[in-house]
């Protein structure tokens, strides 16, 4: 089954977001993974017309035995991560795709995407094997510095979205966190410049000695201004009051149309504590609200959203959360998956991406 969210086609080149499920659980891996590719190639084939995936997430319930099925002849960034679809199927896919762009493979496994002025820079599945979680998020965004560097950019300018997928994050996020405010203060993102949306969730890669990995984008050619932090101050206080260095959200205007990436978000009021302890329903609700919060922020809604992921501490509590996304988003893209929170209390987490027309004196996207 494909959910699909075209946007922003009425001014400029396309983009779509889709999410790719399976509605037969029985089925074999395998069987599976064929019927999610085989969807793929037809909305290739048939509702994506020279358009390309510039990027793609696999989520897998089963990393270890599964991670080397998956194929590599999609000339694109590509994320593998164990966090298993909660409608207890074994495999799902997100994909993102743009209209009439040029994709080239980079050395170290990054791919980069021109259109127009700008070029977009994908990492899938960073990992450093072996090495704790500290010097592993270290070791990974100072690898995306230098190759930022190399292309005249820094991480302080041009990097738009991180996401960390801690193995037991319950131990290992706290190295995550460690290692990343380390190499930010090196390269001068602090509270007083700016730091970089992110989700920091649980989920493991098929080699086990990897403690942590990393996906991230990039833009190359951002003028100033161009780029965003957003906030909603009366919901959610900022990360580094709590020793962490992320933002809530972050927006890229271009000519046309306005990027909006939502950090992965939960149940949290603006003295950082957790809401609603112990109650899927109402930290659902809340998680809700904040989001909103943010994207009313900037300058978008609910209809601009292109794709939702949800995170599940407990499957146990998958059927009402699923209700809840069904009854009030039946028309956005979104999966549901196996990943603990950051801290135990959050039961419940997601994060979004906007994109909504506007006119700007930057060139168009």
């Amino acid at each position: 089954m494909i959910k699909v969210k075209n946007q922003v086609s009425a001014i400029g080149s396309r983009e779509i977001h889709a999410i790719i499920t399976v509605d037969r659980p029985k089925l074999s891996f395998s069987e599976q993974l064929r019927e999610v590719e085989h969807e793929l190639e037809a909305f290739l084939r048939d509702g994506a017309e020279g358009m390309s995936p510039v990027f793609m997430r696999w989520f897998l319930s089963d990393a270890a035995n599964q991670a080397h099925a998956i194929s590599k002849e999609y000339n694109c960034a590509m994320s593998i991560v164990e966090q298993a679809p909660l409608d207890f199927t074994k495999v799902a896919l997100w994909v993102w795709l743009m209209e009439d762009v040029e994709v080239e493979a980079l050395p170290g496994g990054a791919f980069a995407v021109t259109h127009g002025e700008f070029t977009h820079l994908f990492e899938g599945s960073r990992c450093r094997p072996g090495e704790d979680s500290h010097r592993a998020t270290y070791g990974m965004l100072s690898s995306t510095e230098r190759r930022l560097h190399e292309l005249g950019g820094s991480l302080k300018n041009n990097c738009v979205r991180t996401w960390f997928f801690v193995q037991n994050v319950d131990v290992n996020y706290s190295g995550v966190v460690s290692g990343r405010n380390a190499l930010f203060n090196e390269c001068g993102l602090t509270r007083h410049t700016r730091f970089i949306a992110s989700t920091g969730i649980g989920g493991r890669h098929a080699d086990r000695g990897v403690t942590v990995q990393m996906d991230s984008y990039s833009v190359k050619g951002l003028r100033e201004g161009q780029m965003k932090m957003i906030n909603a101050p009366e919901y959610l206080n900022p990360t580094y009051e709590y020793g962490v260095a992320f933002e809530r959200a972050s927006s890229v205007d271009y000519g046309d149309r306005r990027h909006v990436f939502v950090s992965g978000t939960a149940s949290i009021d603006n003295k950082g504590d957790v809401v609603w302890e112990g109650d899927i329903r109402r930290q659902t609700l809340r998680m809700w609200t904040n989001v909103e919060a943010l994207l009313k922020s900037a300058g978008c809604g609910w209809d601009d959203v292109g794709h939702m992921l949800v995170y599940l501490r407990d499957p146990a509590d998958s059927p009402l959360v699923r209700e809840m996304f069904e009854e009030r988003f039946p028309d956005v893209p979104y999966v549901i998956l196996l990943a603990p929170v950051c801290r135990p209390g959050w039961l419940v987490e997601m994060e979004c991406m906007a994109m909504k027309p506007v006119r700007t004196s930057f060139p168009e996207f």
